[in-house]
């Protein structure tokens, strides 16, 4: 009889389980956006949160000052940048409201659910893109008010106004936020995801084909370094009586009228 022989393969242990292949999945956004969107929100949160007392005014002025030059940034990357991250398809998202409007209004009349269910999957991506519309909308009105402000240009229904469109731009990341995690869990999908990742799981080729991540970490660099910069330039002592106000490339102090001072 021959004797048998077989390769010398390595030998897997007992329990180990068996190496997966990664899940399918491709690029849906792109670095720079995803910068964009975590330093916009982390700067609107820091400025709510240190809208109130004098001890943080000047930390909630800068990140004010970030959130308009984030704005700006976004608007000319939405003007110059890949098709994908075009404001113009924004813009064409939103100008396919009435007609979904008109369709789902004769899907009802029709009680076609086919149609509906169509329908209802555009209303969905509809209501993501009107939000975030609303949010970059919100942007200036709230930045514009918050400077009046801080430099004394109006009364106090300028700091009345100014908290009314803080309190409305809060309402809108809300919905935003209730919007994602509700439609999340109606499509069984993380719609978070692709701000985390840049991916969605799935088959198919990428919808952005360059990552762009220098592009996203020049982004952050310069956001820190405006924040170093304003850091070095901000007062370091304040003598009480007197208010710090600080602004790009300026900073200077202003102490209150005293009695004194009026009979002068």
């Amino acid at each position: 009889m021959f004797a048998t022989t077989r390769p010398n393969t390595p030998e897997r242990a007992p329990g180990a389980a068996e190496a997966t292949p990664p899940s399918p999945s491709r690029r849906v956004t792109d670095a720079p956006t995803r910068a964009f969107h975590w330093l916009f929100a982390l700067s609107f949160v820091g400025a709510y949160l240190t809208a109130d007392g004098e001890r943080w005014r000047l930390v909630h002025v800068v990140l004010g000052y970030t959130m308009a030059g984030l704005l700006g940034w976004r608007v000319l990357y939405g003007l110059v940048g890949p098709r994908h991250v075009r404001l113009a398809a924004l813009a064409r998202k939103l100008a396919a409201g009435p007609a979904w409007a008109r369709a789902t209004l004769q899907a009802l009349r029709a009680g076609d659910g086919n149609a509906l269910a169509g329908a209802g999957r555009q209303g969905q991506n509809l209501a993501l893109a009107g939000v975030v519309a609303a949010l970059l909308l919100a942007v200036p009105p709230l930045v514009i008010s918050g400077v009046a402000t801080f430099h004394d240009w109006g009364g106090e229904w300028l700091e009345e106004v100014h908290e009314l469109f803080g309190n409305g731009m809060l309402a809108l990341v809300l919905a935003h936020l209730g919007l994602l995690a509700t439609l999340s869990v109606w499509r069984r999908q993380n719609l978070a995801r692709p701000m985390l990742t840049g991916r969605v799981a799935g088959r198919g080729p990428d919808l952005v084909t360059r990552n762009h991540g220098g592009l996203a970490l020049l982004l952050v660099l310069a956001v820190l370094a405006y924040w170093g910069w304003e850091w070095q330039h901000a007062p370091q002592a304040v003598e009480p009586g007197i208010r710090a106000t600080s602004g790009p490339g300026i900073t200077l102090t202003t102490r209150p009228r005293s009695h004194d001072d009026e009979d002068d």
